[in-house]
């Protein structure tokens, strides 16, 4: 079964409707190639009737320089077959050739004759009806019985909707051929004017189209061909000037007006025209707005894909970088200039069919944009807020590193804030490209959270840095004055270092508060910072207290003391003992002095009551090992402890005690003067027999020198 013919080349004509019935599917390509499927409106489609071998296809070759096949005079049969069209040489025109009527291929076959009549009127703007002249005034011969057919089609296309008035006008052309002039044409006309009213008026009509006339859905024109043969240069010369009523829209009687054009896009004709050949083959009710409704549908769906389609890649060329985490500059202004163009494209192409679904679609079609960019609009958001972020953190630790300067926290803060808010808006902005729905307000809401975290992070870290540089430099402040004031061993000891404590606290609080205005903290944070800098202070005051009360140091220091009183006198002279001095007393004294030293270094307990310290309650927030049991750090030294200090310097003592005694005891054993003058004279002659004897005196002086 065949499809249709083919055409090889853009000048060939094609068989749209086979002699079996069958709609080709190479209609559109072959619109392509005949350069028209992108014509949008600019052409039209005229459509010939007429009875077999009245010379139809020869008249519309010559009138619009097709191809279509003609008769062979000597066998005088059919030589169209179903319905063919070509295009108009050097025209924007669709002709179709409809298989003649009456013809005796199909005998008495009328299914295919209404069928053509019905796909003809809904797709042409023109009917060409061919006839001769002797036919005018016979039914068959002039085809009333088709005209009939097609005016019974016109009400069952365009009945429906009366009330709103004709939905479309055809023009019908009658062309009457070998026109020898004995009858005037406007007698003609009139005779064919009164026959198509008579045939108009004896339908049944609807009542809503009761009092419908003719001319009310068709326009009729009239003109006449001499003969072919007979007066072929006069044929010739009236087909040029009926080619110009087709072809110069200046023309008063110019044919294809626009009340006539079917409103169908070229792209859109060849599923049009499928879609009413179904329509008619499967004999369904014919509603040719419903099939303008349907193309529009089957046409901008097309359409919408393919702009669509374009659209997606496009957008797929940001995607992976959104995803990746990073902030495309000018994502907006992308995306607008994706949209646009898909949208431009559409309507380029989408307009020009059914209003009403042109616009839903393109509202469709643009929620699918929308759809579409607005992953990217909140992927360029996230990381847009990541980079505000991190930008915000890196600002702040570059201003406020050791290498930084003496900066304003606070206004660090504010600055890089404003910055990192005012460069999210200005991006955020840009690439909302709709009105609805796309909101970057709330992100930036999240964005101003996070900021404020951020910032009390590093304001904690920062009052940390700060405390734990306070804490430092009391340290080094507190070091000296409390490691003489413990060497001092007075009974004031512990006022100096209460005082020296009390001094450098206060200049270390000071130093906090002076340095906290710029930080914007909190009274509560104020006074947490406060209490940290005061149980640090004690820490460090504990801490080096215990390095001066170290066993070794203590008794060291023990030593010290009991020296300087008991080696010294009042002046602070050397004492050497002599066998009369009062050594116990001395020992006695110096050893009780000293031992009375130990309770005073055992607790933190100072003359003066106003220097005595109470360290506040750890705040609410400190975690609990921090917690410090003040009144336990008050004392140094245990009972027991200081009675292992006592005994352990007892023993030192009693050795400094010994050493002296032995000192006068030695002094008290030394040889008389007297001895020495008895040891000369008695060994005197042994010295001189050493002195004068050679040997002895040699042997002498070797053991000398081995000595």
């Amino acid at each position: 079964m065949s499809n249709g013919h083919i055409p090889t080349s853009a000048s060939e004509q094609i068989q749209i409707i086979n002699d079996e019935k069958n709609f080709t599917p190479h209609l559109s390509t072959q619109l392509e190639r005949w350069g028209l499927r992108d014509a949008g409106f600019n052409y039209n489609i005229v459509a010939v009737f007429g009875s077999q071998s009245t010379g139809k296809s020869t008249l519309l070759n010559r009138l619009f320089g097709t191809t279509f096949d003609v008769m062979d005079e000597t066998k005088r049969q059919q030589t169209t077959k179903g319905i063919w069209m070509c295009r108009g040489k050097d025209m924007s025109m669709l002709v179709m050739d409809v298989e003649g009527t009456d013809g005796r291929e199909r005998g008495e076959d009328q299914d295919f004759e209404r069928k053509s009549a019905l796909f003809s009127l809904a797709s042409s703007e023109v009917l060409i009806i061919n006839l001769w002249e002797h036919q005018v005034g016979l039914y068959q011969g002039a085809n009333m019985g088709l005209l009939k057919t097609v005016f019974e089609v016109n009400l069952g296309l365009f009945g429906k909707k009366a009330q709103e008035g004709p939905q479309s006008r055809t023009l019908l052309l009658f062309v009457i051929r070998d026109h020898i002039g004995v009858t005037p044409l406007s007698n003609l006309q009139t005779t064919l004017t009164a026959d198509l009213t008579r045939i108009w008026d004896s339908l049944s009509k609807p009542p809503a189209l009761a009092q419908a006339q003719l001319l009310d859905y068709f326009d009729l024109a009239f003109t006449a061909l001499p003969h072919k043969i007979l007066e072929s240069q006069k044929f010739e010369d009236e087909v040029a000037k009926l080619r110009e009523r087709f072809v110069d829209k200046s023309r008063e009687n110019y044919v294809f007006r626009d009340i006539y054009h079917k409103r169908i896009p070229a792209d859109g004709v060849a599923v049009y025209m499928e879609n009413i050949w179904e329509q008619v083959q499967s004999n369904k009710d014919l509603d040719l707005p419903t099939q303008q409704e349907l193309l529009a549908q089957f046409r901008c769906d097309e359409i919408s894909s393919a702009a669509l389609g374009e659209f997606n890649e496009q957008a797929k060329s940001q995607k992976r970088p959104i995803e990746a985490g990073k902030v495309v500059q000018g994502l907006g202004g992308l995306m607008r200039s994706w949209r646009d163009q898909t949208l431009a494209r559409y309507d380029r192409d989408a307009s020009r069919y059914h209003n009403g679904v042109y616009t839903r679609k393109r509202l469709d079609l643009h929620a699918t944009i929308t759809s579409t960019l607005n992953p990217l609009f909140l992927g360029q958001l996230k990381n847009l807020h990541k980079t505000c972020l991190s930008t915000f953190k890196a600002t702040l630790q570059s201003s406020l590193s050791p290498g930084g300067g003496d900066v304003n926290f606070a206004d660090v803060v504010d600055k890089a804030k404003r910055e990192c808010e005012d460069n999210f808006v200005e991006v955020a902005r840009e690439v909302c490209i709709e009105d609805k729905d796309w909101n970057w307000e709330e992100e930036l809401s999240l964005l101003k959270e996070e900021l404020e975290n951020v910032a009390n992070v590093f304001r904690k870290d920062e009052t940390k840095k700060m405390v734990n540089l306070i804490e430092r430099n009391f340290k080094k402040q507190i070091s000296e004055p409390v490691e003489l004031a413990l060497n001092s061993g007075t009974l004031d000891m512990w006022d100096k270092v209460m005082v020296a404590f009390k001094k450098w606290l206060e200049k270390a609080e000071s130093s906090y508060l002076a340095k906290a205005k710029t930080f914007n903290c909190t009274e509560e944070e104020n006074a947490d910072s406060l209490a940290t800098i005061q149980r640090r202070a004690w820490q460090a005051l504990r801490t080096k207290i215990d390095e001066q009360t170290a066993d070794t140091v203590i008794l060291s220091k023990l030593r010290g003391h009991f020296e300087e009183r008991f080696r010294y006198d009042d002046q602070g002279v050397p004492r050497v003992w002599k066998p009369d001095d009062d050594i116990d007393g001395a020992f006695k004294k110096a050893k009780e002095q000293t031992l009375a030293l130990i309770p005073l270094y055992a607790k933190i307990e100072p003359q003066d009551s106003s220097l005595e310290y109470t360290l506040p309650p750890a705040p609410p927030s400190s975690p609990p090992e921090e917690e410090i049991d003040f009144t336990s750090t008050l004392t140094v030294f245990s009972e027991t402890k200081c009675v292992d200090l006592s005994n352990r310097f007892r023993r030192d003592a009693d050795a400094y005690y010994v050493e002296a005694k032995r000192s006068t005891v030695s002094s008290i054993a030394q040889v008389p003067y007297w001895m020495y003058g008895v040891m000369v004279v008695l060994g005197w002659n042994e010295a001189m027999l050493v002195l004068f004897n050679p040997i002895y005196f040699m042997l002498t002086i070797g053991a000398a020198t081995v000595a």
